[in-house]
Order: structure tokens, then C-alpha cells, then sequence
């Protein structure tokens, strides 16, 4: 952390404190976060800090980004969809043209236009060959007709960037991705909005196309078939920052439980002195290190390109796992209170769960390292 990232994450975080702490209980129960939480997000510079300044962002490092998910989750929130928002960002940015660069960075530098990205499937779930979500030529434009599903920010979401086959009976090579822009969309709509476990502030919804008509400029770069390529370009980022949300998240259930501990009693005295709860928070401590320790690593081999599939993955894992098992120690030691709703470390723990599941689940992430072990 330079000086630049601590002013930067304590903007941050002041953000945080003053405009969504207070408002917390009540998206909860909206189950979504207002626009206009987004806009001064835009203005503060939270959402195109990694954007160059020819597209309306400030052109900062992916670092900066990085600060934004650990003061995010670090202030015990995982249900603003800011990641995913600046991972469709950097598809745009990676692999669009300089028409569509200009055309939607900066409208989603400023918030202006909420981004969620339309992958999943039912009954596809990792297996991203397999969708069936089709983009079809007809004219001058391209007709979709297909389904999603788990789409974080997919209620309130503008822009889309869209997984669907454009040749129907290729596997990867017929994967590409389209931009969607979904306002007085004909044949497009929101479908349910989930209920969910954890994370209920997020709005993610169901979504279906029914010969949507967009034009063929909406395709990702200007080549069909990219989309798998594109993918897989952006997955070492993507399970990266979830190890950097792991991080935040282990990061406040510590913090948390500190306080909680100090003050209760148990017997006659401090939870805090039994010698159990000492060395179940200097176990947690520890793995927060190391945890860090290897994540900034990560981030910069990123910086230099030399950051490998495998390696991500290994954070992505070892991050989520490192999560779950601190927030549970965490929550073990507020005893009756840690299960109720009105404790922080109650929502840390229903929230750290899906972390092993999306952005490919734990098992898929070691089936990724093993292979690179399996070298002559």
C-alpha cells in the first residue's frame, strides 16, 4: 500500500461509513442498492478508477480496484454488485472496439449505467460450452432468444455483457459475447428476483430473451467466436478479486469479533481471556497474513502479465476456504448471539458461503492446479 492506495482506501471507506452503513438494514430488506448509491460511487471515482481517462475513468492501476472490494468487504458488505459491475467494465475495455469503448465506459465510469454480465445458465452452470442462449445473424442484427439465471445486478443491470452461441452447433469456438443495452428492450425482461441465502442486497434476478433484436455492433471486438478466448483472458482477474473479497471479509470477521469477545463475559470474566478464544483468533490472524501475503503476490505478477490460470485459481480457493473457516471460528465465539440477524458476523457467515461456489466452484479450482501438475 503506497501513500496514493491509503488516501484512496480511506475515501473508501469513508464512503462506506457515511453512505451505507446507515442505509444497511434497509436495502437489506429492498434487497437492492439504489442508484443513486452507484452515482456517488461514479463521482467519488470507485467505478472508473481502472478506466483510462480518455473513456471517462481515472486510469489508475487495477490496485485501486483492488482497495475498493477490500474497504467493500471490509466494512462487512458483499451485496453491492461493484465487482461484477467493473468486471464487465474490463471486458469492454480489454476487447472492445474504440467505437464501443467511448460508447459505454463512461456512462458506467460515472454510474450512469449499472453492468451485470448474463453467463449462467439453467442447467449449465460452469460449463460455459454448453450454453444455449443463441445470437443469430438476420440482417444487419443479431436475434437472441435464451434464458439466464443467478445474474448479480441483473434487476437493475443496463448493460449487459451477454455469453450466447452465435454458431449454434460449435462448442467454444461458437461462444461469443455481446453487449446488451436493455432499456425499451422488445422481447427482453426480468424474471425473478432471487431469494437467497447470503448477500441480500444484491438483486439477482432471472432474465429472458425472446427474439431480442440488437444490432450486430453490440458483438464484443469484431469477430464472432471470441467469446471463450475472452473468457478465459478475464478469468485470472476475476478469481483474484474474490480472494481479495475473502480477504476483506475475513478482515472485518476478526475485527467483529475482537470487540464482541472484549466485552462479553462468560464465568466470571472476558471471553477474550479464555485461552481458547486467544488461540482461535491468533489461528485467524495468521491466515489472514498469509493470506495477504500471497494475494499481493498474485496482484503483481497480474500487473506484469505473469500471473498463470493455475495460480489464480489457487487464490480464488484458498481465499473462499481461508473465509469460511475464519468466519465460522468467528461466529463460533459469539455462541446464541452469532446466529442472530443483528449481529454482523451472523450475515459475514451466511454471505462467505457462496464465495466457494461462483466464479467456478472450489472443486473446478483445484481440478485447474492438478492439471498443471500433471507436466513431464
Amino acid at each position: 500500500m503506497t501513500e496514493d492506495h491509503r488516501a484512496f482506501a480511506d475515501s473508501v471507506a469513508r464512503f462506506f461509513a457515511e453512505e451505507f452503513e446507515p442505509n444497511r438494514e434497509q436495502w437489506t430488506e429492498d434487497g437492492m442498492i439504489p442508484r443513486s448509491f452507484w452515482e456517488q460511487a461514479g463521482e467519488l471515482g470507485v467505478l472508473g478508477a481502472t478506466i483510462p481517462e480518455e473513456y471517462g475513468g481515472l486510469g489508475l492501476s487495477r490496485h485501486f480496484d483492488t482497495v475498493s472490494y477490500l474497504e467493500q468487504t471490509k466494512a462487512g458488505d458483499s451485496g453491492w454488485g461493484l465487482s461484477v459491475h467493473n468486471i464487465a467494465t474490463h471486458y469492454i475495455l480489454a476487447f472492445g472496439t474504440e467505437d464501443q469503448k467511448h460508447r459505454w465506459l463512461p456512462k458506467l465510469a460515472t454510474g450512469e449505467h449499472i453492468a451485470a454480465i448474463a453467463m449462467t445458465e439453467p442447467g449449465t452452470g460452469s460449463d460455459l460450452q454448453a450454453v444455449k442462449t443463441t445470437a443469430i445473424k438476420d440482417g444487419n442484427e443479431y436475434v437472441i432468444n435464451g434464458s439466464k439465471t443467478f445474474i448479480t445486478n441483473g434487476a437493475s443491470a443496463d448493460i449487459l455483457v451477454l455469453v450466447a452461441k452465435t454458431d449454434a452447433k460449435a462448442k467454444s469456438k461458437g461462444v461469443s459475447l455481446l453487449i446488451v443495452e436493455t432499456a425499451d428492450l422488445d422481447g427482453y425482461s426480468v424474471g425473478r428476483k432471487l431469494k437467497k441465502m447470503g448477500m441480500k442486497r444484491n438483486d439477482t434476478a432471472e432474465l429472458a430473451f425472446d427474439d431480442v433484436r440488437v444490432p450486430q455492433t453490440a458483438l464484443l471486438g469484431s469477430e464472432e467466436g471470441q467469446g471463450f478466448y475472452q473468457l478465459m483472458k478475464q478469468l485470472p482477474w476475476e478469481r483474484l478479486l474474490l480472494g481479495y473479497m475473502a480477504l476483506g471479509a475475513s478482515q472485518c470477521a476478526l475485527k467483529v469479533t475482537l470487540e464482541y469477545v472484549r466485552e462479553r463475559k462468560a464465568f466470571g470474566k472476558r471471553v477474550m481471556d479464555f485461552q481458547n478464544t486467544r488461540f482461535k483468533l491468533a489461528e485467524a490472524a495468521t491466515k489472514i497474513e498469509l493470506l495477504s501475503a500471497f494475494l499481493d503476490t498474485c496482484l503483481d505478477e497480474l500487473e506484469e502479465g505473469k500471473l498463470t490460470p493455475e495460480k489464480a485459481a489457487m487464490a480464488k480457493w484458498w481465499g473462499s476456504q481461508t473465509q469460511c473457516e475464519i468466519v465460522d471460528e468467528c461466529l463460533q465465539l459469539h455462541g446464541g448471539y452469532g446466529y442472530m440477524s443483528e449481529y454482523l458476523i451472523s450475515e459475514l457467515y451466511a454471505d462467505a458461503r457462496v464465495q466457494k461456489i461462483y466464479g467456478g466452484t472450489n472443486e473446478i479450482m483445484k481440478e485447474l492446479i492438478a492439471r498443471s501438475l500433471d507436466i513431464d
